[in-house]
């Protein structure tokens, strides 16, 4: 199963550089894909943030989340539980000070790897650290799906 983190699910939802590759993904996966929740905190951040700024109208938001809230009613994502486990392994990466990672991105990572998926980031610097920590990943760039050099 895949594990998608906020920057594999946005271009889903809106149109963006790696939407093409990512909507390619997500409809030959549909069901296959993991979501903590996370990304939900983080997609409405993300759309708050873009109404804001004026990036979007109020209506395009209310799509936006509308539609997300129905793909995961209709089965397109699981959501995945986010044990002690989760929140103990992401304090030990991040403590090592081995990688450049955030604490979100290090509680994605450690969702992936708890939950034995592959990551799926748009986010290379996670993609990195992901190889760093030895959990399986792809990573979605100029449109395409690949593993980071």
């Amino acid at each position: 199963m895949l594990y998608a983190d906020t920057s594999a699910v946005l271009p889903f939802y809106r149109s963006e550089t790696n939407s093409a590759a990512v909507e390619a993904i997500f409809l030959r996966e549909a069901g296959q894909i993991g979501l903590s929740p996370i990304v939900r905190v983080e997609i409405a951040s993300a759309i708050a943030r873009w109404s804001r700024m004026g990036e979007i109208t109020e209506s395009q938001a209310q799509r936006i989340e509308s539609a997300l809230q129905n793909d995961i009613a209709a089965g397109r994502y699981r959501l995945l539980p986010m044990p002690a486990g989760v929140f103990d392994q992401a304090l030990r990466w991040l403590s090592s000070r081995q990688t450049s990672l955030r604490t979100l991105d290090a509680l994605h990572l450690a969702s992936a790897a708890q939950q034995a998926c592959c990551l799926l980031t748009a986010d290379r610097q996670l993609a990195i650290a992901a190889n760093t920590f030895g959990v399986d990943w792809w990573v979605v760039q100029d449109s395409n799906l690949r593993p980071a050099d």
